[in-house]
């Protein structure tokens, strides 16, 4: 066999062998199919991190995934962490390949076990560990980091034999092989001779890899550069890390057969290995965590009877506030109710709400602030009934269908903040009541950015550090940007690019290695929680303080069917914590922040003459500005702030024409009767997604869940879904009476303001935090700056200004005193 099929790169190491690998796996699956290979393996450094994305893309692409890692094996106990004798490695190279979903668990216990417990410098396994989680996978003997090779070389050929043999019988003979590379290097030759006669020795096959780094083989000086940025080292410094040899690239077969001449049957090994992995990985099937219920009910009854039982505490709360509801209201409310449970019990997310409802009463127990919603959650009712949220939906025109369209069985995200004081020890309850094994946070990964990989290139090649950063500022700032968008649309930074010079040489291997991944680290907020050990589904990884995480990140799990939930650290709830604290410890007064009146006029004076310095979403000069303008006098007014301050909205004439129509200067214009309910409470401008939902229901008799659609399909701008929502909505409401020119408009208006469309279900959870602080700061101005200047106390800039604020509002800021100072600022 002599074809480009019948071989296989069993060692590849891409972007995810941080700052070693320099291969994008999209990019290497599409050189595999261009040179007709049917199969490719990801053996990425110690850790699985690409494994999800890379079996995707591989398999999307009809080629074979293999699935691997070169793991690091310790040369006793992967405990001991004394320093090995000189000459000798703390840790040894095997490639270990998944055959099967037995395999797979194994190789994720192992990389697992090597970051939380073996890890010196490497995450390392040990023998031990090999025997017992052996099952399900091949074992390469590596590079001339094996183990087998290191003691060929060190001319100890009897260690290499006994070392051979053992892990021979390990994977029981028939799963471990020799490995040979094709990588030209002199001693690397005489190894696969060494390694040759081994094979023959001992009746041990040999398989030839390339422990490819690099695509191509003009790849080589970017490699350089990237060992370099990870060692700190110049490219001019003779005794940097680097690869003696410009052939750790993604060869063909017939480059592989002529650095190996006389290894043909190694070459055609590979294909062999390759048609015993066949792990198929499974997407999609939810892993619910077990929510525990009394004995003889279901998830199911206990989520109705606790959701019911809660909005009849809702409704009696209402009336011990003055908020009475006439029965055709309560009917409304309870109606819509049912229709949420049975929603939410037929897609089968019972438990999902009870587990959100338990952590949040806890945090509430523990008197640790909740927020009152975040994102489309607001929506629910039944979120609102659990207490999960604080808006009430039906109140403010919320839509649950926002939040969970019926017809599209995805996940729920209810997304919680959280006072920064208590955010880990909720995490922490979490842990013990699911079982700490079940439990885990999330990775992240940091890439090299247009800018910064500029820098970091510039400091290997030792280029003038002012001329480096002069180079990095030609490109714009923001999100997204490319330098190949950058190059494109500033001439300067095209000109260096078709020079000669030292720059062109920067731009050129900064283009190849933008967007690599460059460190891992832990997501803000992000926490996994599955019915068994995490380890049973994915491998681990323990961040930089000692906190276990996931190695897949958020997006790659929840593809797995893990169930991820968000909490959020939020500064404001803290300073709200401070406040009412300070407040009671000074004037006696305990407030609750949730049950204050939503209708203060200092609260809104405040914020209508833009003194909203520490407020919550309204301290920017702009938002000053926007308030001083609009003049809010009602809560649903600040909910529109929250709406309208954002770049869509600043740069149509969206806010021009919501301040003119609420002052009355402009008459506003509803198009339709049946719009003015919908749009009245914006003055005629189309401000939320909810709106656009609504819209097309009452026009186009849209269900909620086509309008969620529609929604969607406007967001995110798709011309062609777009186009078939315009015909189906136009249509639908012609045939419910409408001038088929005025509905065409209509859609039109849809689809310009639409898309800068806001959630108003987070607006108004969000408008609620604002007008809290308002309020705190209107009535007790005193607690609440020294709440907040306590919380911003570690940052220099924001404490000038909270301290100006202070002045400004006649508040004196007494220096430190020995006697009288605390920890935190205190109210004299």
């Amino acid at each position: 066999m002599d074809s480009e099929a019948s071989f296989v790169h069993l060692h590849v190491h891409t972007e995810y062998s941080l700052l070693d690998g320099a291969i994008r796996i999209e990019r290497m699956i599409e050189k595999a199919n261009n040179l007709g290979m049917k199969a490719v393996s990801l053996t990425d450094h110690g850790n699985m991190f690409g494994a999800v994305h890379f079996y995707e893309q591989t398999s999307k692409a009809g080629l074979q995934p293999i699935i691997g890692c070169e793991v690091y094996v310790a040369p006793g106990d992967r405990r001991d962490r004394s320093p090995a004798p000189e000459g000798a490695p703390n840790a040894f190279h095997l490639i270990l390949l998944v055959m099967d979903e037995v395999g797979y668990r194994n190789l994720s216990k192992l990389v697992t076990l090597g970051h939380l417990e073996g890890f010196y410098y490497h995450p390392r396994v040990d023998m031990a560990l090999l025997r017992e989680y052996n099952s399900g996978l091949i074992a390469l003997s590596a590079c001339l980091k094996g183990e087998v090779p290191f003691h060929l070389r060190a001319g100890r050929p009897d260690r290499a034999r006994d070392k051979a043999l053992e892990l021979a019988r390990i994977f029981d003979g028939e799963r471990f092989f020799l490995e040979v590379q094709a990588n030209n290097l002199p001693e690397q030759r005489e190894l696969n001779e060494a390694l040759k006669e081994l094979g023959r020795e001992l009746s041990l096959p040999l398989v030839a890899t390339n422990d490819c780094h690099y695509l191509n083989k003009e790849d080589a000086e970017a490699h350089d550069v990237l060992l370099c940025i990870q060692t700190g080292k110049t490219v001019e410094d003779e005794k940097r890390l680097r690869f003696s040899a410009s052939e750790f690239y993604f060869k063909s077969r017939s480059e592989m057969a002529e650095a190996l001449p006389g290894f043909e049957d190694a070459l055609d090994n590979t294909a062999l290995v390759a048609s015993r992995c066949r792990y198929e990985m499974e997407f999609g099937r939810y892993k619910y965590p077990v929510f525990k219920v009394p004995e003889g009910r279901s998830l199911e009854e206990l989520l109705a009877h606790r959701a019911r039982r809660g909005l009849e505490e809702r409704l009696a709360e209402k009336e011990e506030e003055g908020e009475a509801l006439p029965p055709e209201k309560v009917e409304e409310y309870r109606k819509r109710l049912e229709y949420e449970i049975e929603t939410i019990q037929r897609m089968g997310f019972s438990g999902y709400f009870l587990i959100v409802a338990d952590f949040i009463d806890y945090a509430r127990r523990r008197g640790i602030p909740v927020g009152p919603g975040r994102g489309s959650a607001a929506g629910s009712l039944a979120a609102y009934s659990l207490r999960i949220t604080n808006i009430d939906p039906i109140t403010y025109g919320l839509l649950f269908e926002r939040f969970l369209n019926p017809d599209r069985i995805s996940m729920p995200d209810i997304d919680i903040d959280f006072c920064m004081e208590g955010r880990d020890e909720v995490i922490r309850y979490v842990a013990e009541k699911y079982g700490r094994e079940n439990v885990g946070q999330i990775i992240t990964f940091g890439t090299m950015k247009a800018r910064g990989v500029i820098r970091d290139v510039g400091r290997s090649l030792n280029i003038p550090l002012g001329e480096v950063d002069r180079i990095a500022k030609m490109v714009p700032e923001g999100p997204g940007v490319t330098l190949e968008r950058a190059i494109a649309e500033e001439p300067d930074l095209r000109q260096l690019e078709e020079s000669e010079g030292p720059a062109r040489r920067l731009l050129q291997i900064s283009r190849s290695l933008e967007g690599l991944a460059r460190h891992a680290s832990t997501h803000a907020c992000g926490v996994v929680i599955a019915d068994k050990p995490l380890v049973e589904y994915l491998p681990l990884f323990k961040g930089s303080k000692d906190e276990v995480m996931t190695q897949y990140t958020m997006e790659l799990i929840e593809k797995l069917g893990l169930i991820k939930f968000d909490f959020l650290g939020l500064k404001t709830l803290t300073v709200i914590k401070h406040a009412v604290r300070l407040i009671e410890e000074t004037e006696g007064v305990r407030i609750d922040v949730e049950r204050i009146p939503l209708d203060d006029e200092a609260a809104y004076r405040l914020c209508c003459e833009g003194r909203t310095t520490g407020v919550f979403q309204l301290e920017s000069s702009g938002m000053k500005e926007l308030l001083r303008n609009l003049r809010p006098e009602v809560f649903e007014d600040l909910i529109a702030l929250v709406a309208l301050y954002r770049p869509g909205p600043l740069g149509s004439n969206m806010v021009t024409d919501f301040i003119n129509g609420k002052h009355g200067k402009t008459e506003v214009s509803y198009l339709l009767p049946q719009l003015e309910p919908i749009l009245k409470e914006t003055y005629g401008v189309i401000l939320y997604q909810e709106q656009v939902m609504k819209i097309a229901q009452v026009l186009a008799r849209y269900s909620m869940a086509e309008a969620d659609e529609l929604r969607k399909a406007v967001g995110k701008k798709k011309p062609e879904v777009l186009a078939r929502h315009r015909e189906r909505f136009i249509r639908g409401s012609t045939e419910n009476g409408v001038d088929r020119k005025v509905a065409e408009h209509i859609f039109s208006l849809i689809d310009k303001f639409g898309g800068y469309g806001f959630n108003k279900s987070h607006s108004a959870a969000y408008a609620l935090i604002a007008y809290q602080t308002a309020y705190l700061k209107a009535h007790y101005p005193v607690q609440f700056m020294a709440a907040l200047l306590s919380q911003d106390m570690g940052n220099q800039d924001k404490t000038i200004k909270n301290i100006a604020e202070c002045r400004d509002m006649g508040i004196e800021i007494l220096p430190p005193d020995i006697n009288e100072s605390q920890a935190d600022f205190a109210v004299s």
